[in-house]
């Protein structure tokens, strides 16, 4: 399994939408074909308020619901906040501060030992115990 930060799933979307291929693109290209590709339901609630931003927000989440569909969403489970307040108390201590929706994507990705796809690499990095891999 591999997962996949909201800035990548936007990179996709803007890539497919121009019809011109580019790096989220070639990144998935790059995968094994039998490679399991998941995004946690807060990647998907972040795309979501940027659906809802647009200026056509029904075309918008349109074109959310067709690229996410081959997507496994990974929910949280009874794992989910003891990890998260290990996450959280593992970045926010010092000068590694870490934001919250971020922390939220890097926990799910932590919890089901997927690496997590990112452009925001230097953030992502700085959480302990999260596989990033940039494009």
């Amino acid at each position: 399994m591999i997962q996949f930060d909201s800035s990548f799933v936007i990179d996709l979307r803007d890539e497919i939408a121009r019809e011109a291929p580019g790096a989220a693109f070639e990144f998935v290209e790059s995968l094994d074909p039998g490679e399991l590709l998941a995004i946690s339901v807060h990647v998907l609630a972040e795309v979501r308020v940027g659906a809802e931003l647009d200026k056509h927000p029904l075309k918008a989440h349109e074109a959310i619901d067709q690229l996410v569909g081959g997507f496994l969403p990974i929910y949280p489970d009874h794992r989910f906040p003891a990890m998260y307040a290990r996450v959280w108390a593992a970045t926010n201590r010092g000068k590694r501060n870490v934001a919250a929706m971020d922390l939220l994507i890097a926990t799910a990705a932590i919890i089901e030992d997927a690496p997590l796809v990112t452009k925001n690499v230097k953030d992502f990095s700085r959480v302990p115990g999260l596989r990033v891999l940039g494009y």
